[in-house]
């Protein structure tokens, strides 16, 4: 029934209804059989290896964040494995994306190399490196495969993928402080999911805060917040290192502020309305969609 296309178009011009119940009948039975196909032996696999191996490798291929909220589920498993991850770098994002800092890269070369340091900085990790067709026992990059929504939360795509929750109350970033920049309110901006709704002109005359990540961020938002420092990091180390001293951070959903999660430090997350899969878990994390909520929001982080 489901593969006759003369009924389809039967049903098109006749019944409506049935047309619409065939779609949808139709587009289910091509999930599970892709899903039966090409998924579930993958997820087996995954569960095989975490139950019968002591060493882990894992493979991750960007974006930024994705990457950084896989390591919850990373360090929970290197309680009882000795893990490794490898990065791929160069593939080819299947959808254009504006202003990606890798251009039509998930990862490129350059991003990667500014990556290695805050990722080798992780004890829990014992290798960290460059794929070159290393031998893989987790690709973290399966829950894009996956016939679901992902619009959840970031974490739990590789707890579903594994089957290791964690407790996301606990940070799964380790870093000093930084040795000179402290207690800044630490600002990171991109492009990319902002708020429509919300603006950050109330902040214009606030001193003490301290812009990182692109030049072109900081000159966009100091429009709205005159008396905006910037700093150049020189790595993902160093700028992990400023957000873990700051007095606390504020973001969109960007790389900056998945390292401000992982650490657990006081932070703002200036939420998107089209794609809300991060949001704050744990003490003095705060999210907002309203101008309203922003401004209390930074005012009860400011007073800490």
């Amino acid at each position: 029934m489901l593969n006759n296309p003369i009924l389809k178009y039967w049903y098109k011009i006749i019944n409506k209804n049935k047309y619409q119940t065939y779609k949808h009948k139709k587009a289910q039975f091509n999930r599970i059989k892709y899903y039966n196909e090409e998924v579930y032996d993958n997820i087996l696999n995954i569960q095989k290896n975490i139950e019968t191996k002591k060493k882990l490798s894992f493979l991750h291929s960007g974006h930024m964040g994705d990457l950084i909220y896989s390591l919850a589920v990373i360090k929970e498993l290197s309680k009882s494995h000795i893990c490794k991850l490898y990065i791929e770098i160069n593939k080819i994002m299947p959808s254009v994306y504006q202003n990606h800092p890798s251009g039509k890269y998930f990862l490129d070369k350059r991003i990667v190399e500014s990556l290695l340091p805050l990722l080798k900085n992780q004890k829990f990790l014992q290798t960290v490196q460059i794929y070159d067709n290393d031998s893989i026992d987790i690709d973290l990059n399966l829950f894009r495969d996956i016939p679901i929504d992902i619009r959840f939360h970031s974490i739990r795509w590789y707890s579903h993928i594994t089957g290791i929750h964690v407790d996301m109350d606990n940070s799964f970033l380790d870093v000093d402080e930084h040795e000179t920049i402290k207690e800044k309110i630490v600002i990171n901006r991109s492009p990319r999911y902002r708020n429509e709704y919300i603006n950050y002109n109330f902040l214009k005359n606030t001193k003490n805060i301290l812009c990182i990540g692109l030049k072109s961020e900081f000159e966009d938002i100091k429009k709205e917040i005159h008396n905006l420092e910037f700093y150049n990091c020189k790595d993902f180390l160093e700028m992990a290192k400023i957000i873990k001293s700051s007095k606390f951070f504020i973001g969109n959903e960007c790389f900056a502020y998945s390292v401000a999660e992982g650490l657990k430090v006081p932070r703002l997350l200036e939420a998107s309305p089209d794609f809300p899969v991060v949001f704050p878990i744990g003490n003095n994390g705060y999210d907002f969609y309203h101008q309203n909520h922003f401004e209390k929001f930074f005012n009860k982080l400011n007073k800490i």
